[in-house]
C-alpha cells in the first residue's frame, strides 16, 4: 500500500471531520445559493460517496460513480456523515490491483465506457476529486458562518508547492 497517499487522504478526511465538527446542523443544510444552491452536506455528501463507490467496486472490480446512492442521511447528519467518514480510513489501505471504471458518457441508455484502472489511480482520483470539493466546500462555508479552515483546506498540494516556491 501506498502510504504516503493514504496518509494524505487520512489528512483531508481529517480536515472534513474537523469542519464539520465546527458547523452548526443549520449551515450544514443550507442552500448556497453561491455553490448553485447545493448545501454544505450535499458536497459532503458527494465526496463520501465516491469514495464509497470505490470500495464496492473494489469487491467486484468494476467502478461506476454514476450509480452511487446519494443517501440523503449524509447531507443532513453530520454526526452520520462524521460516522462515514471515519469508517472511510479503513479501506484506504486495500492492495492494489486491476479494476474497471464504467463511465456513462451521455444521456443514451447503452452509451457506457469501460476503462481499464486499478485501486491507486482511483484513490489519486478521489484524492484530487476530494481537494476540488474543499475548495467549494470553503466558499461555502465563509458564505454561511465565521469558521476557521486550515490555509490548505481545499488546496491542492501542487498549488501549495508553487506558492512555497514563490514565497522564497
Amino acid at each position: 500500500m501506498n502510504t504516503r497517499l493514504t496518509d494524505h487522504i487520512n489528512i483531508l478526511l481529517s480536515q472534513l471531520q474537523d469542519m464539520l465538527e465546527s458547523l452548526t446542523d443549520e449551515a450544514y443544510r443550507r442552500k448556497i445559493e453561491l455553490l448553485s444552491h447545493a448545501s454544505i452536506g450535499q458536497h459532503t455528501r458527494h465526496i463520501i460517496e465516491f469514495f464509497a463507490e470505490l470500495f464496492m467496486g473494489y469487491e467486484n472490480g468494476i467502478v461506476n460513480y454514476d450509480r452511487r446512492q446519494r443517501d440523503i442521511r449524509i447531507e443532513t447528519s453530520r454526526g452520520y456523515a462524521r460516522k462515514m467518514l471515519q469508517g472511510l480510513s479503513v479501506f484506504l489501505e486495500q492492495e492494489d490491483k486491476p479494476l474497471t471504471l464504467v463511465v456513462d458518457l451521455n444521456t443514451d441508455e447503452g452509451s457506457l465506457c469501460k476503462v481499464s484502472t486499478n485501486f491507486h489511480r482511483e484513490l489519486v482520483y478521489n484524492l484530487e476529486h476530494t481537494v476540488h470539493h474543499m475548495a467549494l466546500l470553503r466558499i461555502g462555508i465563509n458564505a454561511v458562518s465565521t469558521v476557521p479552515l486550515p490555509a490548505d483546506f481545499g488546496v491542492a498540494m501542487s498549488t501549495i508547492k508553487y506558492r512555497n516556491a514563490c514565497a522564497q
